[in-house]
């Protein structure tokens, strides 16, 4: 009922503009701002000479700064009268622009222009991989999403067993989830993809990679790590969409040697990087190689599981030179191989001109002799590093005769090989004169050299400046002295690795290994301590 003496309208409008007005407000308010959050940045990114990235407000944003007016605040006599009548809300109010400004800061990255997020992004895809990284950004708000999906971020993938344990058998739903993820994010995300890499993937991978062959048009690099089940066809798909494909590796995977047989002989000239685990049908890959189907062959790798093979295969030298002549690196680890026999009038083979590293080391049996390096690296000018450990029937006379002025690192370090052989005890100063100037990195761990040859072989490096190229060194188990290693750190202060281990000839306590220059310091102050203690004693 209304009151006496006011209007009978009066009283049902003000109760009326009370229940609405406030339900209009709320709903403009959050109207302009769902506006404010969808708005893109209005900046602009320079990228300077130094790499530094600018945000610069465009020209727009300044015009608007420009002409927007400052905000009036109520008359000094409303505001006296609002303070006097409510003097407990006055903190409140001193406190608001503390808090309008915390939210601005907390609000940072819904400003931040979707280009240096995506800068911010690079580094850490880089250490950590695009999966998960990226996937669990993309769920931070819509701006991230974005800087998320941007496909240059996705140029290097790595997508493991991620959906349980490996080798446990899913349920269909999950299944289906699993490759229909893979399905969109190769059609989503992968259009710039180069590097991508699968592992522990135990079915499936003809899937993944039909699924590369459709969306994947700039694929150069494909690595299956611990995965089986791979069909010739996917393979061969694979060389036939992916033109730029010239990296392959397969290691630790259960591949048939005729899927890789068919890869070769479609894509086979593109092949720049062969990867391989032996298997007892590795011949038939060797012969195709050999055979001439990838003349731009820079990188051959053949590796074993942990768990080697006792069966050895040929290879035939020198058509694998004629068929490869740009082969840049090679290695056969742990692997037991023969090189296949030629008849005694035919000519020398082309050998590898462009070779730069060899590595045949092994902790079985080794057919490698002086005669089959020959046959090799006749032609290898250029080799830089050379890892024979395990290689026990190669003498120093015959690595003498390498023509290899230039070599970096040489291996001849012998691990658990076969020890009725005669390990020869002379000649370590020939290798040492030979490389002094260019050695970095020695390893004659297990050598039988006697301690003067070896006194004689290491002197080389402390002479003139040759030691300064000397960086790592493997003593294990040799008869070096005491005084052929003070000698070795006073020569060669660029030394930062020593290994003395299992070295009989030196005192108790200092038979290990040293790692930086500070402990091959202190390792030269207790070698000069120990050698000054005999000769107070004599004096005594």
């Amino acid at each position: 009922m209304a009151e006496p003496g006011a209007p009978a309208g009066r009283g049902g409008g003000t109760a009326t503009a009370t229940a609405t007005r406030p339900r209009r407000g709320a709903r403009g308010r959050a109207r302009r701002r769902r506006t404010r959050r969808g708005a893109a940045p209005d900046d602009v990114v320079h990228e300077t000479d130094d790499g530094v990235l600018l945000v610069i407000p465009s020209a727009g944003a300044q015009a608007a700064a420009g002409k927007k007016r400052p905000a009036r605040g109520p008359p000094a006599r409303k505001r006296r009268r609002e303070e006097e009548r409510a003097p407990a809300a006055a903190p409140e109010s001193r406190a608001a622009p503390a808090s309008s400004a915390g939210a601005a800061q907390s609000s940072w990255g819904e400003r931040l222009p979707v280009e240096l997020l995506v800068r911010i992004f690079e580094p850490v895809v880089a250490r950590d991989g695009a999966v998960p990284f990226l996937c669990r950004a993309a769920r931070v708000c819509r701006l991230w999403y974005g800087a998320a999906s941007e496909p240059v971020l996705w140029q290097k993938v790595s997508l493991g067993f991620c959906w349980g344990e490996p080798g446990k058998k899913r349920p269909p739903p999950v299944q289906k989830r699993v490759l229909g993820t893979v399905r969109w994010l190769a059609a989503s995300r992968f259009s710039l993809l180069r590097d991508f890499v699968l592992c522990r993937w135990k079915s499936h991978v003809p899937f993944v990679l039909e699924a590369l062959q459709d969306c994947c048009p700039l694929l150069a690099s494909l690595k299956l790590s611990h995965c089986s089940g791979v069909t010739a066809e996917a393979l061969a798909g694979l060389a036939a969409r992916c033109p730029r494909l010239h990296s392959l590796n397969l290691q630790n995977s259960q591949v048939d040697a005729s899927a890789v047989v068919t890869f070769l002989e479609v894509g086979g000239s593109r092949l720049r990087q062969l990867w391989l685990t032996y298997s007892s049908r590795l011949s038939a890959i060797v012969a195709a190689l050999a055979s001439g189907c990838c003349p731009g062959l820079r990188l051959l790798e053949v590796n074993t599981e942990v768990k080697q093979s006792s069966q050895h295969f040929q290879v035939p030298v020198e058509q694998l030179q004629a068929a490869c002549p740009q082969l840049q690196v090679l290695r056969l680890l742990n692997v037991i191989w023969s090189p296949k026999a030629s008849p005694r009038a035919a000519p020398a083979g082309p050998g590898f001109p462009q070779l730069e590293e060899l590595c045949l080391a092994t902790t079985s049996y080794s057919f490698v002799s002086d005669g089959v390096l020959q046959r090799i690296l006749h032609a290898s000018a250029q080799l830089r590093v050379l890892d024979l450990r395990g290689c026990s029937r190669v003498t120093p006379q015959g690595l003498q005769a390498l023509p290899c002025p230039d070599l970096e690192q040489l291996h001849l370090g012998l691990y658990g090989s076969a020890g009725q052989l005669v390990r020869p005890a002379r000649g370590s100063a020939l290798l040492t004169g030979k490389w002094r100037h260019s050695l970095r990195e020695l390893d004659l761990a297990g050598q039988s050299f006697g301690e003067r040859d070896l006194e004689q072989a290491l002197a080389a490096f402390a002479q003139g400046p040759a030691g300064a190229a000397l960086r790592s060194l493997n003593l294990t188990g040799t008869k070096v002295t005491l005084g052929t290693v003070s000698a070795l750190l006073l020569g060669c202060p660029t030394l930062t690795y020593l290994n003395l281990s299992s070295c009989r000839y030196l005192p108790r306590g200092m038979k290990k290994a040293y790692r930086g220059q500070d402990a091959l310091r202190q390792c030269l102050h207790r070698l000069l301590t120990a050698a000054d203690e005999p000769s107070a004693q004599d004096t005594a």
